[in-house]
């Protein structure tokens, strides 16, 4: 791979991936529901995806070792501005404010409940409150850009947050990741998180945007993308979007397996 990559090399090896995709769908053939670790369209996932097999714990030998990776956040731990990302600062952060609701689902559609979600996301601007960041984009002083909330009985979330900017990245020339926001799913253990990625509607980066193509099905992209809800939408104060997140089947959530 050269060190320096144009769109144009971006969508010819995304074009192909999704071609022989729509191939083996076409011919019967079994087909994989993640991208290649080594995908190389998304050039951090070739210099950083794992090499060695997964390392098995047998927890029937030693219960504890499983304790040892649990979440470490209880739901005491949990405050009321946690999921409320625009109260978490003395001052009120620049952008427009969007509410962020859905529920964690099984295969079978039952709500998942109890459950640790995470989010973290780049401010109004684009950029994060990270010290590694390089976006010249301002910072601002009233948004950190990190929640979390407890699932409900129902497998209902819900967040309080602005809207993020897009980025540029330096994956290829040119290369702006469309407006999104991470979210962390956890299990009963560590080993058990899911991430993965949100996006809003009709974004005119969605092409260009290497990771989201990496999802090669359509459906399956498509179900990335938030819905605007007006019913989420609290008057005079926020927009709403509605996310839902299935774990498992055939209508599961893309997450970023073995990033």
């Amino acid at each position: 791979m050269t060190d320096v990559l144009t769109q144009a090399d971006i969508d010819e090896e995304i074009g192909a991936a999704h071609a022989a995709y729509e191939k083996r769908v076409a011919d019967g053939a079994p087909v994989e529901h993640h991208p290649r670790r080594d995908y190389r369209p998304y050039r951090s996932s070739v210099l950083r995806h794992p090499r060695q097999p997964l390392v098995a714990i047998d927890v029937s030998q030693d219960p504890e070792l499983i304790e040892l990776s649990s979440p470490a956040f209880g739901e005491r731990d949990i405050t009321e501005v946690d999921n409320d990302l625009t109260r978490q600062h003395t001052g009120e952060p620049i952008g427009e404010r969007i509410t962020v609701s859905g529920r964690l689902l099984d295969r079978d559609g039952r709500p998942v409940r109890g459950q640790l979600v995470e989010i973290w996301q780049a401010n109004a601007a684009g950029r994060y409150a990270h010290r590694r960041e390089q976006h010249d984009a301002p910072l601002d002083p009233h948004f950190t850009g990190v929640g979390r909330t407890l699932t409900g009985t129902d497998g209902h979330y819900r967040f309080t947050t602005v809207r993020p900017g897009p980025y540029p990245w330096r994956n290829h020339v040119g290369a702006w990741r469309p407006a999104h926001i991470h979210f962390s799913v956890f299990g009963s253990a560590f080993t058990q998180r899911l991430v993965t990625q949100m996006y809003f509607p009709h974004d005119p980066l969605f092409p260009y945007d290497p990771i989201l193509q990496s999802v090669t099905d359509d459906a399956a992209r498509q179900r990335l993308v938030a819905a605007y809800d007006h019913s989420l939408s609290v008057p005079e104060f926020s927009l709403g979007y509605r996310w839902d997140i299935v774990l498992d089947g055939p209508r599961a959530t893309w997450t970023e397996e073995g990033r």
